[in-house]
């Protein structure tokens, strides 16, 4: 069934400060979607509107999951939650004195995803073996590209529709970017997710990307409908390349 993302018109910030200024976007059932701008552009405020953590001031989201609409402005982040959408945040954000296996625990809050414990946690050992071998450690002790596969791994144990990930490459070595990256992949393929990635790591994002947008200053600048339109966009190569 499709899972899709549809934003209009969102205008959103925080008291006197306008962060999004119309933003219109719109993800299609099993696409990657890069939101590509660098720090301060707005992508973190963006994916806290999706999410419900910052209210709308103008505009639409809307969330088609398992073929039914649902309008997610106004909703509380529980229950934005409950429907399948999951948000990986920028920084981990982890429980550092939880083990491994508590954090991923702690992901399976939603009634739907209660019920699959057991065959989300194992299909989570499946993926991240690290995470199978350390699950008594705790979180806060593990290196950053731990850190980060177990916050993928929290977000897979809500048994999500939609994944959102916010900047997953922040404080990585690029060695570990580029396998944080192929590993967002390979799980949105075996997961059938539908993603919406924000990252400032363009030559990272655009390896996974189907298509992608580039947000200035809360703006949408530019939409490219393919990786080869990103990469020969004249906006793209004075913001990532220098050219």
């Amino acid at each position: 069934m499709a899972n899709s993302l549809h934003i209009e018109g969102l205008r959103a910030g925080y008291g006197a400060v306008q962060v999004l200024e119309g933003i219109s976007l719109h993800v299609n059932d099993g696409e990657t979607v890069a939101l590509l701008g660098t720090n301060g552009n707005g992508k973190s405020t963006l994916m806290k509107c999706i999410m419900g953590i910052v209210p709308l001031r103008t505009g639409s989201i809307t969330a088609v999951i398992d073929g039914i609409e649902h309008n997610l402005a106004g909703q509380a982040t529980e229950d934005i939650v409950n429907l399948g959408i999951a948000l990986i945040p920028e920084g981990r954000r982890l429980f550092p004195r939880l083990t491994v296996e508590e954090n991923l625990l702690l992901g399976a809050y939603r009634p739907i995803a209660r019920d699959a414990i057991a065959r989300n946690l194992a299909f989570c050992h499946e993926v991240f073996p690290r995470l199978a071998e350390r699950r008594t450690q705790l979180a806060g002790s593990m290196s950053g590209g731990e850190q980060q596969m177990l916050t993928l791994a929290r977000a897979l144990m809500t048994a999500p529709k939609i994944l959102l990930i916010d900047e997953p490459s922040v404080g990585l070595s690029p060695l570990l970017v580029s396998h944080i990256i192929n590993q967002i992949r390979d799980l949105k393929e075996r997961y059938g997710l539908t993603v919406l990635m924000a990252e400032q790591n363009f030559h990272q994002a655009i390896r996974i990307a189907d298509r992608g947008y580039v947000i200035v200053h809360g703006r949408i600048e530019y939409e490219g409908s393919s990786r080869d339109e990103l990469s020969n966009n004249a906006l793209i190569r004075k913001l990532y390349m220098g050219l």
